[in-house]
C-alpha cells in the first residue's frame, strides 16, 4: 500500500517589497527578469512607474487575500459551531462537512447561504449513453421531434474546455420515453457519473425588507 500520510510543504511567496532598488557601492540597481543588475539611470521612466504601480497594487491584494482567507475560515467555522449547537439539542452531533444549509436573521433581511457541490466526472458509460441514444433517433427517424433532436445534441456537445453540458444531460434523464433502449441509455448514463471531489461556496445576501428581493453581497473582485 503506499503511504499518502506525507504531506508536501509549500513555500509561500514573499510580500512584495514596494521598493526593490539594490544598493551597491552607494548605486541603486535593479534586478530585471534575468536576473541581471540595471543602474537606476538606465531603467526607463515608464518602466519604473509601472513597477511601480504594480508593486504597491500587489501588496494591497495580498493583504486583502489574506483577509478573506481568514473571513472564509472564520465563516465556516462559525458555521460549523451554530450547526453543531443546534445538533446538541436534539442530544446528536453532525460530525464530517456540513451540507448545504441556509441561515437567516431573525428580522428576515440577511441570509448566508451555503452550498456543497459535486464535481462530476463522466466515464466509458456516457459513450455507449450516447451510441444508444442515437440508435434511438435513427429509428423514429421523422417520429422524433425536433425538440428531442435538438436536446440531445446540445446534451453530449463539449465545450472547449472539454465539460459536458450537465444541465442538459439532467433535462434529458427527466424525459419518460418508453423504449428499452433509451431506459438502458439513461442507465448508462447514470453509472457513467463519478463524483471526483466536492466544492463548498458560501454567498451572502441582503434586503431592505422582508418583502424586498434578495442582493447578493458580492466577495468576488469581478462583480464587486
Amino acid at each position: 500500500m503506499t503511504d499518502t500520510s506525507a504531506t508536501t510543504e509549500t513555500t509561500a511567496a514573499p510580500a512584495v517589497i514596494l521598493d526593490p532598488a539594490i544598493e551597491v557601492g552607494g548605486n541603486r540597481y535593479y534586478r530585471d527578469a534575468r536576473g541581471a543588475l540595471v543602474p537606476e539611470n538606465l531603467v526607463k521612466p515608464p518602466d519604473l512607474l509601472r513597477d511601480q504601480a504594480v508593486r504597491k497594487i500587489l501588496s494591497y491584494a495580498e493583504v486583502l487575500s489574506e483577509q478573506l482567507s481568514r473571513f472564509r475560515g472564520h465563516t465556516f467555522d462559525d458555521i460549523g459551531a451554530l450547526l453543531e449547537l443546534l445538533a446538541a439539542d436534539y442530544k446528536t452531533t453532525l460530525g464530517g462537512k456540513k451540507g448545504n444549509v441556509g441561515l437567516t436573521s431573525i428580522d428576515g433581511t440577511l441570509k448566508v447561504v451555503v452550498q456543497v457541490q459535486d464535481h462530476l466526472t463522466f466515464g466509458a458509460e456516457m459513450q455507449i449513453a450516447k451510441h444508444l441514444v442515437d440508435e434511438c433517433i435513427s429509428d423514429w427517424a421523422a417520429g422524433a421531434r425536433d425538440e428531442i433532436r435538438a436536446l440531445v445534441e446540445h446534451a453530449f456537445q463539449v465545450d472547449k474546455e472539454g465539460r459536458i453540458n450537465r444541465g442538459a444531460l439532467y433535462q434529458l434523464r427527466r424525459l419518460d420515453i418508453d423504449d428499452d433502449r433509451w431506459r438502458q441509455a439513461m442507465a448508462a448514463l447514470t453509472d457513467s457519473m463519478q463524483v471526483v471531489g466536492t466544492a463548498t461556496y458560501v454567498r451572502f445576501y441582503r434586503r431592505a425588507s422582508p418583502e424586498g428581493r434578495w442582493q447578493p453581497v458580492t466577495i468576488n473582485l469581478a462583480t464587486a
